[in-house]
């Protein structure tokens, strides 16, 4: 998938231009502090959201189009939005995470990048910190549809962090966009030290 063409045509069917609900809303019940990576950030809202929040976040997007159009959406925030490869962080990246918030990255990958994307996310993360997910949880796609986004089970996202994190919270959450009411969950897990 060439993110950046779908950038450069508008073809964003992800972004419904405001930050994930489910996140939202645990972000106002929960204390969460510390630095923040939004991998896969698009046009940066989840990264805004954060901000909101007073935590220190920064977005990593593979498509510079996404990147400039977040920068664009987001001017007091252009400098937190970096192109980037979520498989492989920077260097400056790597380790220096508190908090990764998750919103469709996973869900616009094909399955078997699945291992790559954890890859990824224990590059970044620290030992100890959270994984804040609102995960896409459709395994079986609507008929015609071909992906992304791909859904994943709540038994594989379960085997996916398996070793080495620890379920803190799980739940379906009761606010969502309207066609992805009852498709997501919200599982936060931390990274054992």
């Amino acid at each position: 998938m060439d993110w950046d063409e779908k950038y450069r045509k508008g073809e964003v069917f992800w972004n419904q231009g405001a930050p994930s609900p489910p996140m939202k809303q645990y972000l106002e019940r929960h204390a969460v502090r510390g630095r923040t990576l939004v991998p896969g950030s698009g046009h940066g809202h989840e990264v805004a959201l954060a901000v909101e929040f007073g935590l220190e976040a920064v977005g990593l997007d593979i498509a510079p189009t996404g990147v400039a159009e977040a920068r664009a959406l987001y001017p007091r925030l252009a400098e937190r939005f970096m192109v980037g490869d979520v498989f492989a962080p920077p260097t400056e990246l790597r380790g220096a995470f508190e908090v990764v918030l998750e919103h469709t990255c996973l869900s616009g990958l094909p399955p078997g990048m699945r291992p790559d994307y954890r890859r990824g996310i224990d590059l970044a993360l620290k030992p100890g910190g959270l994984l804040i997910g609102v995960w896409f949880i459709n395994p079986d796609l609507d008929p015609g549809e071909k992906g992304p986004p791909f859904g994943i089970s709540v038994s594989e996202l379960t085997a996916l962090f398996a070793d080495s994190y620890e379920i803190v919270e799980d739940y379906v959450p009761d606010v969502a966009f309207a066609a992805r009411m009852g498709r997501e969950r919200v599982r936060v897990l931390r990274r054992k030290g």
